[in-house]
């Protein structure tokens, strides 16, 4: 018997899985940490923090499942996109920690880029916009407000080509996170932008030469990182990708018009397409799979999971006390209230923009909003009304999405924590109109990456792949009446955002 690890670097914690040449998951370790957020809208790592969390995890899979090393064929690291990527030495050392996908900070350098560079050509060059999500935007912040960092800088690299680096001494970044970055990377050439980067003031020599697929394998792995771990030293390490669309890919989205949500601390919906147009506001990058010739095009809110913890550790503490009484999770208790509100919270909408707002709103300094409030509303309702909030961006994302795809495959996949809750799914399937699957093994990225290893080392072949190793179950299908109410909500949860947005630029000057 043959094995695969797959692991994936999260924002608030890394999970591991080994996972046998059929899909079978024989162990899995996940350990977790947290965001450093030194100022309001920054967040930030240490690299060193992912690198412990990978390494513990593969070893704690090992010594659980008691496989021989010289089994495991492979081993693939996803990772959450790491916005300006980690600023590195000539000597691979760590400058600065990495500003990760949810920092808000570069919003000088978006108003430098609008005003000096020529957009409609960056826009066709990368397929990407401007805003302060993307890493060039990030990158720019370091060379503008550290110095003293970018001028010892010799490369910048994403979390997962980073940790390659150290496991293999070979770097190399994968087409995936390449493309994420956005403002460097050529969509069409499938290369970076040298255009780009001079029209930005970014040095061409700070992004690594070597570019490979997500199934390529970087090198292998060094004999002092293979005893630690508990493999055989030489062991393939595979590229991988941007964790996003390599949960895309364990949810067997191989071919276009295949689309799903994943819904974790942010919300990321992206479908498959040929063909990218930065001007309908979302991201672009090639796929993790056939990525020579399919785009992962994504949009998604900064704060999905993040807005119901928010609003649980905030304004709950009564359903946390009594969940912790009777042993059963607090979200529990919330949704049994919630269940009997009805679709709609009763004239309650949330705005989920508590970190500002990606795609497509695209604004930093969009805040979050309950709108609609009386005497009357309870919990209950303010807790519906943040699933609601969040479905409805999910929505707004799909229909700005729509506008560029071949087409939409006629259900849609959720996958990450949410999918644990069956009141979302249900307002998922109201809100969106489409029945909603989830996967039945419940894990998302890591096993993509286990997936791209077995591919990798043809421990598998493409159409076992294209197969994938999930299965899907269908959890909700849309109710006509509910429906129809949150078209109507829709168009005003639209509204709002124009409506309020003086007014939250005015606050975020005060």
């Amino acid at each position: 018997m043959v094995y695969v690890i797959g692991v994936d670097i999260g924002t608030q914690s890394t999970k591991a899985l080994l996972v046998d040449a059929g899909g079978t998951i024989v162990a899995q370790h996940a350990q977790a940490y947290q965001v450093d957020t030194p100022r309001p809208l920054w967040a930030e790592q240490w690299p060193q923090v992912w690198f412990d969390a990978v390494c513990e995890c593969v070893r704690q899979v090992m010594a659980k499942s008691a496989v021989a090393p010289s089994s495991v064929r492979a081993v693939c690291v996803s990772s959450l996109y790491g916005g300006s990527g980690i600023p590195v030495d000539a000597d691979m050392q760590p400058l600065h920690p990495c500003l990760i996908w949810m920092d808000r900070r570069a919003g000088d350098e978006v108003d430098r880029v609008k005003a000096g560079a020529d957009l409609e050509r960056l826009y066709d060059i990368t397929g990407n916009g401007v805003d302060s999500y993307y890493g060039y935007t990030k990158m720019l912040w370091l060379k503008h407000q550290r110095p003293e960092v970018w001028a010892k800088t010799r490369y910048l690299l994403p979390p997962n080509s980073y940790v390659n680096y150290l496991l293999t001494g070979e770097v190399a970044v994968d087409h995936s996170s390449a493309g994420n970055i956005g403002g460097v990377y050529d969509i069409k050439a499938r290369t970076w932008s040298d255009e780009a980067m001079n029209m930005l003031g970014i040095p061409a020599a700070m992004m690594p030469e070597r570019l490979v697929h997500s199934s390529d394998v970087v090198g292998g792995l060094l004999p002092h990182w293979a005893d630690a771990l508990g493999l055989a030293a030489g062991t393939p390490v595979i590229a991988g990708g941007v964790d996003a669309a390599v949960a895309t890919f364990a949810a067997g989205v191989v071919k276009a018009g295949d689309h799903v949500a994943m819904i974790g601390t942010s919300m990321c919906w992206g479908y498959l397409n040929k063909d990218v147009d930065a001007r309908h506001g979302l991201i672009s990058m090639p796929h993790v799979y056939n990525g020579e010739r399919d785009n992962y095009i994504f949009g998604g809110a900064i704060t999905a999971g993040a807005s119901v913890s928010w609003f649980r550790e905030e304004f709950c503490q009564a359903e946390i006390a009594a969940g912790r009484e009777q042993g059963v999770d607090p979200h529990v208790l919330l949704e049994q209230r919630a269940q009997a509100v009805p679709p709609g919270s009763d004239g309650v909408l949330f705005l989920p923009y508590l970190m500002g707002e990606r795609s497509p709103v695209w604004d930093a300094k969009a805040s979050g909003a309950f709108v609609g409030l009386s005497l009357f509303h309870s919990r209950a309702h303010l807790y519906r009304a943040v699933l609601e909030g969040v479905s409805f961006a999910l929505k707004h994302n799909m229909e700005a999405g729509a506008k560029g795809a071949e087409r939409l495959d006629e259900l849609l996949i959720v996958v990450g924590g949410a999918a644990h809750s069956d009141l979302w799914m249900q307002i998922i399937a109201d809100i969106t109109g489409y029945p909603v699957y989830t996967i039945v093994e419940e894990v998302e990225a890591a096993l993509g990456a286990a997936l791209l290893a077995a591919v990798g080392t043809g421990v598998v072949s493409a159409a076992d792949a294209e197969r994938g190793w999930v299965t899907l179950a269908e959890r909700a299908r849309p109710e006509p009446q509910a429906w129809a109410r949150y078209q109507k909500l829709f168009g005003l949860y639209c509204e709002l955002y124009p409506s309020l947005k003086p007014v939250m630029h005015g606050l975020a000057a005060v």
